[in-house]
C-alpha cells in the first residue's frame, strides 16, 4: 500500500506481511489491503498520524461509511433497476446504495487487527482505538463449532447484522435459466453448479486432470482451506460436460477446463461467468447471482429424505453442522400446489347425530 506520493506505507507493509507469513491467502491480504487504505486515506484527510488514532477516528470512519454511497453499486444503464429495490419476479432485493453491515464490520476488524498487530511490538498507541466487546470474546474463547453460537452484547460501534436464509432458485425458474443458457459449456456449468454445489470459483478453477469420469467427482481446490478434494456432481451434468469438450476441444494438460469462446482464448474468469448469469437475468428479469446455485444445491440436498445432514455436510463442505442446518426450511414457492388445495377445499358443514330435536340443537348450540 502506497501513499499519495507513491511511497510504500511501512506499517502497513510490515502488517501485509505477517498476513502473508500467517498462511492467508493473497485474496485476503489484498482484502486487509484496501481496507487499511481506507482507514490510511482518513487519518491524512484529518491530519492525525497513525500512532495517535483513537476511537474518535474509528467513529468518524464508521460515520462514513454508514452515510457514503458505495462507488461499487453505481450502475451506467439509466433502465438498470434501483440499489434497494426488490425484483418482482425472485422477490430478493437488490443490494443497497450504500455500505453493507458486514462491511462496515470487517473494516474495524482489519483495524482492530493492524493495532493489535503493532502493540504486540510496542508500536502504536496504548489503546486499540477499535472498541471490543470482552462479554464477546469469552463467549466465543471456547465454543463448539457445532453448538449454537451464544449470545452477546455488540461491542461499540459494531453494525448490527441479520442471519438472512439461504435463497434456493426455485425449480420452474430454475428450468427457465437453465433454458436461458445458449451454449453447452453454460449448460454445463449451471449443471454441475446445482448438482455439485462447488463454489464459482471453485469450479472455474478445475483441469482435464481433475475430472473423475468413472466416479462421477470432480477435484476442486475448497475456498479457505486450499484442499484439494472431492465433489459428487450429477450424470446429466458430466453429459453436457462431454458435449462441451467433444465441441471445444480438450484442453492441454494443467490448462483450466473452461474457456472463453469469442476473440483469443484463454480461461474463463469469475466475472465472465458472473456476465452470462447477468445477460440471463436480463432476459428473464431476475436477479440470480452464481451463490445462489449453490444454495439451491445445498437446499435441494438438506431437504432429500435419502441423505442426511451430515452427508449433506459432507458434500458442502461446511465447517459447521449448523451451518448445514439452515438449508432445512420449507420454502413458501414450494407449497403452491397444497395451499391452492387448502384454500379451494369446502367448508366441514357441523351435523349431529339422528334423533336430535333441531330446536333443541339450536337452543344448545346456537345458529
Amino acid at each position: 500500500m502506497a501513499d499519495a506520493d507513491g511511497v510504500l506505507v511501512s506499517p502497513v507493509e510490515s502488517y501485509l506481511k505477517d498476513l502473508a507469513l500467517g498462511d492467508n491467502s493473497p485474496a485476503t491480504s489484498r482484502s486487509y489491503a484496501h481496507d487499511l487504505l481506507r482507514w490510511f486515506r482518513l487519518l491524512w484527510l484529518l491530519g492525525v498520524d497513525w500512532e495517535k488514532a483513537t476511537e474518535a477516528e474509528a467513529a468518524a470512519l464508521v460515520g462514513w461509511l454508514r452515510t457514503a454511497k458505495n462507488p461499487q453499486r453505481r450502475r451506467s444503464d439509466p433502465k438498470a433497476p434501483p440499489p434497494g429495490s426488490v425484483n418482482p419476479r425472485t422477490g430478493k432485493q437488490y443490494l443497497k446504495a450504500g455500505y453493507a453491515p458486514t462491511t462496515i464490520n470487517h473494516a474495524l476488524t482489519v483495524v482492530s487487527g493492524f493495532y493489535a498487530f503493532h502493540r504486540h511490538y510496542g508500536r502504536g498507541p496504548v489503546m486499540n482505538p477499535v472498541p471490543e466487546s470482552v462479554q464477546r470474546r469469552r463467549a466465543l474463547a471456547h465454543r463448539d463449532p457445532d453448538s449454537p453460537a451464544p449470545l452477546h452484547r455488540r461491542a461499540r460501534l459494531r453494525q448490527r447484522t441479520q442471519q438472512k436464509q439461504p435463497r434456493a432458485i426455485p425449480d420452474a425458474m430454475w428450468d427457465e435459466l437453465f433454458a436461458a443458457m445458449n451454449h453447452d459449456r453454460d449448460r454445463a456449468l449451471l449443471q454441475l453448479y446445482v448438482s455439485s454445489g462447488a463454489r464459482a470459483s471453485e469450479l472455474l478453477g478445475i483441469t482435464l486432470g481433475d475430472i473423475d469420469w468413472s466416479g462421477q467427482q470432480l477435484y476442486v481446490i475448497s475456498k479457505g482451506t486450499n484442499v484439494r478434494e472431492p465433489v459428487p456432481a450429477s450424470p446429466q451434468g458430466f453429459l453436457l460436460l462431454a458435449a462441451y469438450l467433444d465441441q471445444a476441444g480438450t484442453p492441454d494438460s494443467g490448462e483450466p477446463l473452461w474457456r472463453t469462446r469469442h476473440g483469443a482464448e484463454k480461461p474463463l474468469t469469475y466475472w465472465a461467468m458472473r456476465r452470462i448469469l447477468q445477460r440471463a437475468n436480463t432476459k428473464l428479469g431476475t436477479n440470480w447471482t452464481l451463490h445462489d446455485l449453490r444454495h439451491t444445491a445445498a437446499q435441494r440436498m438438506a431437504n432429500d429424505p435419502s441423505l442426511t445432514l451430515s452427508e449433506v455436510r459432507a458434500i458442502m463442505r461446511h465447517t459447521a453442522l449448523a451451518t448445514t442446518g439452515i438449508y432445512l426450511n420449507t420454502r413458501i414457492e414450494d407449497l403452491f400446489d397444497k395451499l391452492q388445495e387448502h384454500y379451494n377445499r369446502p367448508r366441514v358443514e357441523r351435523t349431529f347425530a339422528t334423533g336430535y330435536d333441531p330446536a333443541d340443537v339450536q337452543a344448545v348450540f346456537g345458529g
